[in-house]
Order: structure tokens, then C-alpha cells, then sequence
């Protein structure tokens, strides 16, 4: 006696499975510069503040949040003495430095809006710089901080698609 033919069924079963996500690149360009995301932690001297910072390319300077702002003059040499206040403890932070400038902000609505330049200590991650900020209201703003191309030119790369990138 013969043993029959096994029956054989033939199954075509297709698993599509997705190309593993490539790493970040975590520098970019000739420079190699740092690549950061469009929002970031930065650390604000001489205030001692961490604050969460808006980075914008399209900003010429960086701008920081200050209240009760006022010009006084001591030795005959001009100052800013004003509050910066920390979101994330509700302390008043009052500070005192020297008058850098004055600038006229072009408003996209309304008059032009005067505001005093002094220079502050940012660092973001392993990126520390001293810079002109303007003193301004950004009550309106999610974010307190803005850091402009004053910081950011020859420093890192800003890839909006990123937040958080940077150790702090």
C-alpha cells in the first residue's frame, strides 16, 4: 500500500515591518553646530532663573519678560532696575543692571514701543553667551523668554520640529 501525497497548502503571508527611526543628528552644518529645538531651557544670569525659552530665528534680539521697569541713574551712569518674574515659583526676581540702549520696536498694530537694552548671561545646554535682551511685557507671550539671532548666529541650529533637546 502507498501512502498518499501529503497535501500541501502553500501560505504567502507578508509582515511589513517599519524601517527602524535613524538618530537624530545632534550637529549639522560646516560648524557642526548643536541642533536645538524651537523650544528649550535656558538658565538666565544674573537672575538665577531656569526659564522656558522661545528660540526664534526671526527675532533680531532676545527679549525677556520685566515688569515695573524703571531708568535710574547712580554715579552718573545709567540703569535699569525692574522685576523678572519666575513662572514656575511665582518669586519676583528684582534686578538691577546697566543701561545698555534704547531701542524702537516697531509694533505690527499701533505706535512704536521704546524699550531699554541690557545684557544678561544665557545658557542653553553646553551654549553660554552674554547678550543684549530687551526689556519688555510678554504677558501675552506663552513664553517669558525669547532668544533671538543675538544668540543663536554661529551658536546652534534651530529645527522646529524639535522641543527639549538639550540638557540642562
Amino acid at each position: 500500500m502507498q501512502c498518499p501525497e501529503p497535501a500541501v497548502e502553500i501560505v504567502e503571508r507578508i509582515v511589513e515591518v517599519p524601517a527602524p527611526i535613524p538618530p537624530q543628528a545632534s550637529t549639522a552644518g560646516e560648524m557642526h553646530l548643536p541642533i536645538v529645538g524651537a523650544v528649550e531651557w535656558v538658565y538666565v544670569e544674573p537672575a538665577g532663573l531656569r526659564l522656558e525659552a522661545r528660540l526664534d530665528t526671526g527675532a533680531e534680539t532676545t527679549s525677556i519678560h520685566a515688569e515695573n521697569i524703571r531708568l535710574v541713574e547712580k554715579e552718573g551712569k545709567r540703569y535699569v532696575r525692574f522685576i523678572v518674574p519666575d513662572a514656575a515659583t511665582g518669586d519676583q526676581v528684582n534686578m538691577e543692571l546697566r543701561l545698555r540702549r534704547q531701542v524702537l520696536i516697531k509694533q505690527h498694530s499701533g505706535e512704536p514701543e521704546r524699550r531699554y537694552v541690557v545684557r544678561m548671561w544665557l545658557t542653553l545646554g553646553e551654549m553660554r553667551s552674554r547678550v543684549d535682551v530687551t526689556l519688555s511685557d510678554r504677558q501675552v507671550f506663552e513664553y517669558s523668554l525669547l532668544v533671538g539671532r543675538n544668540f543663536l548666529v554661529d551658536t546652534a541650529i534651530v529645527d522646529v520640529s524639535r522641543r527639549h533637546t538639550q540638557a540642562m
